[in-house]
């Protein structure tokens, strides 16, 4: 019978028999095990789900961040889509637009119709010496714009071995397309040569993936004209003239040869032509010896095209090339007629060309005497024939763009294409930097806006429509294939963490004072409306500054993009700053404090200040920050180093650096007459520490060249006896860009590296050194004297050197040897240089 289960009430419980105990304490360990088991695999579960979220998420941002270096910034454009069409500015339309070549038009389209020339000696020792592009190899004694307005005329002078060659163009309103315009060709042979040359002259027109050629060939080879057709151009006819002995003059004995074919791109149209010429023809003047000469014929492609490289599969436009071989001296004439211009009075040829021409020529003269008043300063006239050339350079140098920049950024893992865009801006170089530098263009402006401020809100709206949403802007815009064709691959890439000076905002402090002083007045300038729509690009491009280019201490600044493999330079690169290999600290560290940047930054805050208060915008915030970036005391706490006297950098620094041949160990077995190749790399003797990078220069100025420094401050002193000390600063031709007495003074930063702001002398630093000098000189203080002084002296001296090495040379220079005064670098650079012409008419 089982056991009768008791009731126990108020009494203690009956103890467990030990198998009881052992299995409820089994199923009490078996729970706790269970719970805790629960719990890790729902904390594994929700880890997982957070991580996946987590994962997704980050790849969604990043995403997002890697798109936002492409995408542009969402204010109106400054400029309108169609504000360089031929509807809206009809008398810019066309333009000597194409910098690179040594003579060609094209319109302000994104595919223009291009037109060109090139030339070659016949019956040279040389056997083929086809010009077309710049190139200082060509080793020509001389070319560049004698006279250009920018608007409907210019005249050129290219001076080649034995020959000179005058091109000149006039235009003429007329229809809906840009109207007409005629080329004049005039050669000439020099009294050195030993014969008169026979020279082929090749006129061409190109179309670039749109519009259609059509060439019209009558006796035999010669063609008589193109006839084209392209959605900006309407249609249109090109006639070649036959080459006379002068104006309304006799024609002269010519061969004629022509090319029809295509092109994939603008960039290869060198390769075509070179590629298509024979030595077939004969020339045979009435009197004279029969001889085989070099001519286009038909196109024929390399045979050995590299393996590595894929085939072009762009789309191919037409191409035609018209070839005159003529004996010098002769003179052509090639007309552009707009098929939509159907009221012409006359063609734009023989005298009518040359009644135009003089009209315009004599407008140019009125206006630049009345712009720059070089004759009332007392310059001789071949100083004010001067002064036209190096307006007239600057620009003859303005290009018209279209493409993609290459960029990058630390989101994206590859390179990828910036939004297509359009450019309309002057050029350093027209051989060595036929393209858009963002710094450059700031001093470009400054010569320009005084001759047509026009050009120069329209070059500032393109170069802002750049910019993207976090405030960036390109420093380097290569844009179109032509263009990258110039460029090293190492130079293409823009990377969005990289600025540049903002030199726009000299530009824009010029246009602002040009503004009249009655408010009612300045309201009906075009300037106004143009700073409106500029301004929310400016306010990101001046916030991008001051969130990606601060330093570590509050109100510093410190330049991203410096070089950091330390072990082949000397001093690691500043690219960014735009002084390149000027001396900063030795070891690049986010411990920096930059003194230029800084000074850019003062500069900036006061004409943001400026533009906001014009328009009616929230200033104050602007004007703090320009109050405490001016402030002279935070700036000698920051730069001020008592060591050197002068202003300095912060940084990670030692002086104690050389480049020595790299130890090199011979493996076994390794041919002793074979060792291995030896490179320079950096050799640091001394522990770099935090410490003013005392290199006295460029750099070291910049307090005084933005007129940061208040005219009372003690600091001058200091800076006006440095510049003034042959042994550091001052040479007869100008300011050299670093002391005599600084380590680095002309030192290459690699073997192969050259010193490039190490001492030669710079027009563009020059030029802020004499405007400088112009406002302390003209503001009371204990040091305007001096300034006055130093003032005088300095502008003479960088007067004559740049008109006497332009006169012996031919050509305005890159920048100036602080030793002998000639000039180096890129030839001709009438960039920045071209501020000597500021200068002269003492125009700040």
């Amino acid at each position: 019978m089982g056991r009768q289960r008791k009731r126990v009430t108020g009494e203690t419980a009956p103890a467990l028999r030990k198998d009881e105990k052992s299995s409820a304490f089994h199923r009490k360990e078996k729970k706790k095990k269970t719970d805790i088991g629960k719990v890790f695999i729902n904390i594994s579960i929700g880890l997982c789900i957070f991580s996946l979220i987590w994962f997704f998420y980050a790849l969604y941002m990043r995403s997002m961040l890697s798109k936002r270096i492409i995408t542009l910034h969402p204010s109106p454009p400054v400029l309108d889509a169609n504000s360089s069409s031929s509807t809206v500015s009809p008398e810019r339309f066309w333009g000597s637009y194409r910098p690179q070549v040594y003579f060609g038009m094209k319109t302000r389209s994104p595919n223009s119709v291009v037109t060109g020339m090139m030339w070659m000696r016949q019956f040279s020792h040389v056997d083929v010496n086809l010009r077309h592009t710049c190139e200082q190899g060509d080793r020509l004694q001389g070319y560049g714009w004698l006279m250009h307005d920018g608007l409907n005329f210019g005249v050129q002078e290219i001076r080649d071995k034995d020959f000179t060659l005058t091109t000149e163009f006039v235009k003429r309103m007329g229809g809906d397309h840009g109207g007409d315009w005629t080329w004049r060709i005039t050669a000439k042979q020099h009294s050195s040569a030993p014969q008169a040359p026979v020279i082929s002259l090749m006129f061409y027109a190109a179309a670039d993936t749109q519009g259609s050629l059509e060439a019209h060939v009558e006796e035999k080879s010669r063609l008589a004209s193109i006839r084209g057709f392209s959605e900006e151009l309407g249609n249109f006819k090109i006639t070649f003239g036959k080459p006379v002995t002068g104006e309304l003059s006799t024609a002269k004995y010519a061969s004629y040869n022509y090319l029809k074919t295509v092109s994939p791109g603008l960039e290869k149209l060198t390769d075509i032509v070179k590629h298509s010429l024979n030595r077939r023809f004969v020339y045979s003047p009435p009197s004279g010896e029969k001889r085989h000469y070099i001519a286009v014929d038909k196109y024929r492609p390399p045979h050995h095209q590299n393996p590595q490289r894929p085939a072009d599969t762009r789309k191919e436009s037409d191409f035609v090339v018209h070839q005159v071989t003529v004996q010098t001296p002769f003179q052509m004439e090639i007309l552009f007629e707009s098929g939509s211009f159907r009221s012409r009075p006359n063609q734009l040829v023989g005298s009518q060309m040359t009644q135009e021409l003089e009209r315009r020529k004599a407008e140019f003269d009125a206006k630049f005497d009345k712009t720059f008043g070089l004759q009332a300063q007392g310059f001789s006239q071949a100083h004010i024939k001067f002064g036209k050339a190096v307006l007239s350079n600057m620009l003859g140098g303005m290009g018209y763009f279209y493409g993609q920049s290459v960029v990058q950024s630390v989101y994206n893992e590859y390179p990828i294409l910036y939004p297509p865009g359009a450019l309309f801006t002057a050029v350093p170089s027209r051989s060595f930097f036929p393209r858009g530098f963002l710094w450059d263009e700031g001093f470009h402006q400054l010569l320009l806006s005084k001759w047509d401020p026009q050009v120069t809100r329209e070059s500032i709206g393109h170069w802002m429509d750049l910019i993207n949403v976090e405030g960036w802007i390109p420093r380097e815009q290569i844009l179109g294939d032509e263009a990258r064709s110039k460029v090293p691959a190492e130079f293409v890439i823009q990377r969005n963490e990289n600025a540049n000076p903002p030199t726009l905002f000299l530009a824009l402090q010029d246009l602002i004072k040009q503004l009249p002083s009655n408010p009612d007045k300045s309201e009906s300038q075009p300037t106004l409306p143009f700073l409106r729509r500029l301004f929310p690009r400016l306010k990101t491009w001046f916030e991008w500054y001051n969130t990606t280019q601060t330093g570590p201490l509050p109100n510093s600044y410190r330049w991203r993009g410096r070089d950091n493999d330390t072990n082949l330079f000397l001093n690691p690169k500043t690219l960014t700053s735009g002084l390149d290999d000027y001396p900063r600290a030795s070891h690049p560290s986010a411990e920096e404090l930059h003194v230029d940047l800084h000074c850019w930054m003062a500069l900036t805050s006061g004409i943001m200040a400026r533009i906001a208060r014009l328009l009616g915008e929230p200033h104050q915030e602007y004007e703090r920050s320009h109050q405490v970036l001016s402030d002279n005391g935070l700036l000698n706490e920051l730069h001020w180093s008592e060591r050197l006297r002068a202003f300095s950098d912060v940084g990670n620094h030692t002086e104690a650096v050389s480049l020595l041949p790299e130890k090199v160990y011979m493996s076994p077995g390794q041919a002793r007459h074979q060792p291995p190749v030896t490179r320079l790399v950096r050799s640091v003797n001394h522990t770099p520490k935090m410490q003013h990078v005392n290199a006295l220069g460029y750099v070291s100025l910049f307090p005084f060249l933005l007129n940061v420094l208040t005219p009372d401050s003690d600091k001058l002193e200091h800076l006006f006896r440095d510049m003034r000390d042959p042994n550091k600063l001052w040479t007869p031709f100008g300011l050299r860009s670093l002391s005599r007495t600084d380590p680095l003074y002309m030192k290459r930063n690699t073997e192969h590296d050259a010193p490039y702001w190490r001492g030669p002398i710079w027009i563009n630093i020059n030029y802020l050194a004499v405007r400088a000098l112009h406002h302390y000189g003209n503001t009371e203080g204990p040091h305007q004297e001096k300034a006055a002084a130093l003032y005088r002296e300095l502008r003479t001296n960088i007067i004559n050197n740049v008109f006497r090495q332009y006169l012996d040379t031919g050509y305005i220079w890159e920048q100036y040897n602080d030793s002998t005064g000639r000039g180096q670098g890129s030839h001709p650079f009438t960039g920045w240089s071209s501020l000597t012409l500021l200068m002269m008419a003492e125009q700040y």
